[in-house]
């Protein structure tokens, strides 16, 4: 634990010595616009470590040994140039006047989510959100639930029993949300999606979330959306690259530096690079202390847990052949601690814990090829080998901890996936694309928990074309042709997206799409019994089949150096008939299982409004969502509940100091639902409630040296730690009342990071 340690302060140490020797030559310039000086324009030194930023006059200075550069200047909003810089002796260089030419930078932003390939966001016939490199680096995020939380239509919730945390997307639950890694599915055990969880996030490039139904594209899992996650890339002038970080944050209250109570993070990355090929490796340890919270003794509300993340990779591109393997490895520990009690045997004080193992090894092959300018194939291939292990032991806290051989306190569960897709793209002609591609996801599970060893394989071919009438219609057509080898899936899975762009700065989207998803392992043969946990698989669930409708109306309506707004107002409805859920077992109320809902449904419309100003940047926006479910036809209840959600991204940035200022903020109002519950007289239904709360983070960011960035603040400033909810209690371990762990209270955090390249 400590070497990872010893590695990354010998890195700042060395990046710091980098620093120690000054260039001789001395350039300077002034970035300007039409409408005058921009301050914090980003000037840097093709392939060095040479950077700076303009002042409030708009003035750079930057310093260098005599060569052939690329001086490289950017600004958020303007078009990026490039400037010849021949430097050949010590004496000063001035470049004058540079002048920036603006773009909309959000409507240019390139996503390759669902595309045909990449292209603007503009330009796509979905509605795709995109959250950057910087805005996961500004809030000092150590995890992407963390990110995640503040955007709209998202919720969290968490099993403080089995230390899992599920989301939910637009209404709909963690089991229809498709989690990819570079386009490529992750594996979860189950419904909750544990992998987002198990992602380092300082690989991370961006995420691009597509909201409403994928299923043609991405399969099963992909019903209410796409969560697509991005890793970084190296950049094609630099050789090698080295980045270290540290960060320390408490928990609540509770905290020990380095180790023990409270967060602590740290991650070591490189990557090398020679002509065509490249290769990059990186070690990050992620440790909670816990959080003691209300409980004594022993135990703790929130669970410690060690988590250990990996990961290598090499790459060959050229101009027709991209291709890249990448190998990530997750090792997590969960450790449930028990109170103490006097041992009567060795008359010691001794404690039982459970501690639940988690491995996971992900391997990934992608590769494109480009025939000539109308035609390529890409092809993707993993394989996961993920497995969850139950220990439990006594520990003899003078002496030493020994393995309890009891029902339920050893197990090991584990889950294999083989996947395979091919697609090829074609250019036919300037109005018309064609894309098909064939797809196949093996899965298999064994374990003490699971009833036999059982296997759903699923293979698929999918069609798409896009057509484009004139210059303001974009058509896109789709079919999933599936075959399930345990449900009878329905012969074709169809979808049509559509743009129109009603004016220069109006663009309109509506889609539908039919949405099919058979049950997962876990759902059927997965039995879970133990003295806090009764879980039982259901092997006579139906599978869930679903129609979608979504729009949006996208409006520009400023487009001027100072100011610039964009705003989206979006709409969706969603039908599901059997969606699976958890409740409990009518013959047995003491026992939670899987059902399935007979109709359940979803609707709403979110307004997001992005802005750029100065220095000053951010988005508000506001949501409104509906739920019904009847969990049979003789069910009468209201057709929707609803709640509201309000969502708050503020940046500014002092260009002087290279310091920026960030403010997340989220209500989440509250969230009514429906629940079936038994009593004596049989199945009832009762409208619940979860309690309205707010959330928020303030953090600093300040460059410093070039290469070091040092980050600091306070998150859940509202110090939110439990949510009441009025949900009956299921006298098992997947029943709730009262209160719901949503937080382990207001912390701090102050963490710094370190690049060096060549």
């Amino acid at each position: 634990m400590k070497s990872i340690k010893s590695l990354i302060v010998y890195f700042l140490c060395i990046v710091y010595g980098a620093n120690a020797q000054e260039p001789s030559t001395k350039i300077s310039g002034q970035i300007i616009d039409t409408q005058g000086n921009l301050i914090g324009a980003s000037i840097k030194i093709k392939g060095t470590n040479v950077s700076g930023l303009s002042n409030s006059q708009g003035v750079f200075n930057l310093q260098a040994i005599p060569g052939n550069y690329i001086l490289i200047i950017q600004y958020i909003g303007y078009e990026t140039i490039e400037v010849p810089l021949l430097i050949k002796t010590s004496k000063d260089i001035s470049l004058g006047k540079i002048l920036l030419s603006e773009k909309n930078t959000q409507l240019d932003a390139i996503v390759v989510t669902g595309q045909f390939g990449p292209q603007s966001i503009r330009n796509s016939v979905y509605q795709v959100r995109t959250i950057t490199n910087e805005q996961i680096r500004l809030r000092g995020a150590t995890n992407i639930q963390s990110v995640l939380s503040t955007e709209l239509g998202m919720r969290f919730s968490n099993d403080l029993t089995l230390g899992t945390t599920d989301i939910q997307l637009m209404g709909m639950s963690g089991q229809n949300v498709k989690i990819l890694l570079d386009g490529v599915p992750m594996v979860d055990r189950g419904s909750t999606r544990e992998s987002l969880g198990q992602i380092d996030i300082n690989t991370i490039e961006r995420i691009e979330i597509v909201e409403g139904p994928m299923s043609v594209n991405y399969g099963s899992d992909a019903l209410a959306g796409v969560i697509n996650i991005i890793t970084k890339k190296a950049e094609s002038d630099i050789n090698w690259t080295l980045n270290a970080r540290l960060q320390e944050e408490t928990a609540g209250n509770e905290y020990q530096a380095f180790d023990g109570a409270g967060s602590h993070n740290e991650f070591l990355g490189w990557t090398w690079q020679k002509e065509a090929w490249q290769f990059s490796g990186n070690l990050a340890r992620n440790f909670f202390g816990g959080w003691q919270g209300s409980l004594t003794d022993r135990k703790k509300e929130w669970m410690p847990k060690e988590q250990y993340l990996s990961a290598a990779s090499v790459a060959y591109n050229t101009t027709k052949l991209n291709a890249w393997y990448r190998f990530n490895g997750t090792t997590e520990t969960l450790k449930s601690l028990g109170d103490t009690y006097l041992s009567s045997q060795t008359n010691n004080l001794s404690a039982t814990d459970q501690f639940y193992i988690t491995n996971r090894w992900f391997h990934q092959i992608q590769a494109d090829l480009k025939f000539n300018s109308k035609s390529n194939i890409s092809a993707a291939a993993s394989y996961t080998d993920y497995s969850r292990q139950t220990q439990t032991t006594d520990i003899d806290l003078i002496r030493e901890r020994r393995t309890i051989n009891l029902t339920g306190s050893q197990d090991e569960s584990i889950f294999k996936t083989a996947f395979l897709r091919v697609i090829a793209q074609h250019k036919l002609s300037k109005v018309i694309s064609l894309q098909h591609g064939f797809e196949s996801n093996l899965n298999a599970s064994t374990g003490q928990r699971i009833l036999g060893s059982p296997t759903i394989n699923e293979y698929a071919y999918f069609l798409s074309s896009e057509f484009k009438i004139g210059s303001k219609i974009n058509i896109r057509p789709g079919m999933r042709f599936l075959k399930n080898s345990v449900y009878d899936a329905p012969p074709a899975i169809p979808s049509i997206n559509t743009k129109f762009i009603l004016g220069d700065k109006l663009d309109l989207r509506m889609a539908y799409a039919r949405g099919f998803r058979s049950p997962a392992l876990r759902e059927l043969y997965f039995t879970f019994f133990d003295s806090s946990h009764a879980i039982r698989g259901n092997t006579n669930l139906k599978a869930e089949n679903s129609n979608s409708f979504n729009a949006s109306l996208s409006y520009q309506t400023l487009d001027k150096s100072r100011l610039r707004i964009n705003i989206t107002l979006g709409g969706f409805y969603n039908h599901f008939n059997n969606l699976i859920s958890i409740g409990t077992d009518p013959s047995d109320p003491t026992i939670s299982t899987y059902l399935n809902v007979d109709t359940y449904k979803t609707a709403g419309f979110t307004l997001n409004n992005i802005f750029f100003w100065k220095a000053f940047q951010g988005n508000v926006g506001y949501s409104h969502i509906g739920r019904y479910n009847r969990f049979a036809e003789t069910s009468t209840l209201p057709n929707f509940v609803w709640s509201n959600e309000v969502n708050a991204n503020l940046r500014y940035t002092f260009p002087k100091t290279a310091t920026s200022l960030s403010f997340f903020y989220k209500y989440t109002g509250t969230q009514p639902s429906y629940q079936a519950t038994v009593t004596e007289n049989g199945q009832s239904t009762k409208l619940t409630e979860m309690a309205a709360f707010h959330t928020a983070d303030l953090t600093a960011n300040k460059i410093f040296f070039k290469h070091y960035t040092l980050i600091g603040g306070v998150k859940n400033i509202f110090n939110v730690t439990r949510i009441q909810n009025s949900a009956a209690n299921s006298a098992n371990a997947h029943g709730s009342s009262g209160a719901i762990p949503m937080s382990y209270g207001r912390s701090f955090f102050l963490g710094i990071t370190a690049q060096l390249s060549k």
